[in-house]
C-alpha cells in the first residue's frame, strides 16, 4: 500500500511540473509578443549600414544606428564581452554626435578589467553614462554570455540584467535641471525619441537576438 502511494505521489509531482514548466513556455512566449529582430536576416537588418556578422551574432560597430528612431521601448538582447570591452548602447541619439551627451548612453564594459578598476560609478557596466550609476556584481564572468533587458518609457529608464534590476530611474529626478553626476552638459537627456546606436569604444562585444518593442 506504501509503495502505490509514493508511486501516486511521484505521479501527481511529475504532473505538476509539467503543468508548470508549460504555462511559463506559454507566457514567455507571450510575453516575447510585439517584439522585433535588429538582426541581420537575409542581408537585411534593421541597422542603417551594415554590421560586422558572426555565425551567431553580430560585433558592434562604433557609428551604427538603427534605420529608424525610436520614443518609448523596450530593448532585449544578449551580449557577450571579451578582457577588457569597451562599448555602449546609445538612446534617442542623434545621428554623428556622441550618443553620450546628445541622448545618452547604457554602458557595455567589463567591469573585471584591471584597467577600469578607477572608474567612476557611473562609467560601470549598466550605467547611464554620466547620469546614474548602475548597480554592480549582476554581470557574467568574461566570455560567457549575458541577458539584458532596457526599458526606456518617457523619463523611466530600467536596466535589467540576467534577472537582476541594476537601473531604476527617472531621469528628471537623477539629473534635475539638467545637472548630471559627471558635472557635463547632455544635449537631448529627456528628448522624447532618438535612434538607438551601437558604440564602439575599442570594440570586443559580441551582440545577438537583439529585439525591440515598441511602446505607443
Amino acid at each position: 500500500m506504501a509503495s502505490i502511494t509514493k508511486k501516486m505521489l511521484f505521479s501527481i509531482h511529475a504532473a505538476t511540473i509539467l503543468a508548470i514548466l508549460s504555462l511559463s513556455s506559454v507566457l514567455n512566449a507571450e510575453d516575447e509578443k510585439c517584439f522585433v529582430s535588429l538582426m541581420p536576416q537575409d542581408g537585411k537588418s534593421g541597422w542603417e549600414k551594415t554590421v560586422n556578422s558572426t555565425p551567431d551574432g553580430y560585433i558592434d560597430g562604433d557609428g551604427c544606428y538603427t534605420a529608424k528612431k525610436f520614443g518609448d521601448f523596450v530593448l532585449r538582447f544578449e551580449f557577450r564581452l571579451k578582457p577588457g570591452s569597451n562599448s555602449g548602447i546609445g538612446l534617442r541619439s542623434e545621428q554623428g554626435q556622441n550618443a553620450a551627451f546628445n541622448g545618452m548612453e547604457i554602458q557595455v564594459l567589463d567591469n573585471s578589467a584591471d584597467r577600469y578598476a578607477k572608474l567612476k560609478e557611473w562609467q560601470y557596466h549598466g550605467s547611464v553614462y554620466g547620469v546614474v550609476a548602475a548597480k554592480r556584481g549582476a554581470l557574467k564572468k568574461v566570455g560567457e554570455w549575458n541577458v539584458e533587458e532596457i526599458s526606456a518609457i518617457g523619463d523611466h529608464i530600467k536596466v535589467t540584467l540576467n534577472g537582476q534590476v541594476i537601473v531604476d530611474a527617472k531621469l528628471k529626478e537623477a539629473a534635475p535641471e539638467g545637472k548630471t553626476l559627471d558635472g557635463k552638459k547632455h544635449h537631448r537627456l529627456f528628448a522624447k525619441d532618438g535612434f538607438i546606436r551601437l558604440c564602439g569604444h575599442g570594440g570586443g562585444v559580441e551582440f545577438k537576438n537583439m529585439r525591440i518593442k515598441e511602446i505607443k
